[in-house]
């Protein structure tokens, strides 16, 4: 399963663990990608993929079950 969001394209990006010492230690932080059958609003068509929490809060999709 990707970690790729099929709406905004939101992806795993590389971030920094800093510690007391200020040592840096890189990372990754993924985005909370769910995968869900969904319609985008102002079409008919039913799709599948992964799609981030952001995207379905905002209404961007219509879940269908």
């Amino acid at each position: 399963m990707s970690n790729i969001c099929t709406i905004c394209n939101k992806q795993p990006r590389v971030a920094q663990i800093v510690s007391n010492a200020n040592n840096k230690t890189k990372r990754w932080v993924y985005p909370n990608t769910q995968t869900m059958r969904f319609k985008i609003k102002g079409q008919r068509s039913v799709q599948r993929g992964a799609v981030c929490t952001k995207c379905v809060k905002a209404g961007k999709i219509e879940k269908v079950i």
